[in-house]
């Protein structure tokens, strides 16, 4: 796959800004797009661990209920670790369906990618449906190891009032009531533990980390 052929998140993203301001009612629109602009404000340091850290080890549930665990992962290969809010939003979708997109490539520089979020595996299940994806969704019960790798939040609430509005329980999803989500965050994860990427584009959930920036990491080492 050459550069030109790798998703660009940034004009994929205008693409569904263009859509939502279609299918969503006006209110919901200016709600969702002022709650990201305000996190994306008030949370610019967000990462907990950089580039150089050894990144802890954890064992968390896939969709098939079957625990997976980080160390015993890299044993065989690199890790592209990223971070999401849930299927319900998104952008969270496009990414994560981008991903997969350039899951070839990540796999011919010898990683796989471990996609994190604080979802029940059910509703990660949906996810890995609903976007086709082929690599492990884990579900980070109470965002215990998402708070050592990035920075969580509430929720805003004028966000989850127009998700009830627009038929979403989103109590459902996760597998706790504190609404929390991790800020998108995406890391490389050598074999030996050691952190060589680490890259978040803040905490406006709009924005995400590219595809070329991965690939390009993958291929420097």
């Amino acid at each position: 796959m050459n550069s030109q052929a790798i998703p660009s998140y940034k004009e994929g993203s205008k693409e569904l800004k263009e859509k939502l301001s279609h299918t969503l009612s006006a209110n919901a629109f200016e709600v969702f797009n002022s709650d990201a602009e305000r996190i994306g404000k008030e949370y610019t340091a967000v990462l907990k661990l950089k580039v150089g850290d050894k990144a802890p080890n954890f064992k968390l549930v896939n969709t098939d209920h079957e625990y997976v665990n980080l160390y015993k992962v890299l044993e065989a290969k690199r890790v592209v670790l990223t971070f999401f809010r849930g299927t319900w939003c998104p952008y969270c979708n496009l990414i994560l369906s981008q991903y997969q997109a350039v899951l070839p490539e990540i796999e011919k520089a010898g990683a796989t990618v471990l996609a994190i979020s604080p979802q029940t595996p059910d509703a990660s299940l949906e996810t890995k449906k609903k976007n086709g994806l082929e690599f492990e969704i884990l579900s980070d019960n109470g965002n215990i190891v998402s708070k050592e790798f990035t920075t969580i939040h509430k929720n805003p609430e004028g966000s989850l009032h127009e998700m009830t509005e627009l038929g979403y329980d989103y109590d459902c999803y996760n597998c706790d009531e504190k609404s929390e989500i991790p800020v998108p965050a995406t890391f490389i994860i050598e074999q030996d533990a050691t952190i060589s990427f680490a890259k978040t584009e803040g905490g406006d959930y709009r924005n995400r980390v590219e595809p070329i920036d991965i690939i390009s990491a993958l291929n420097r080492k």
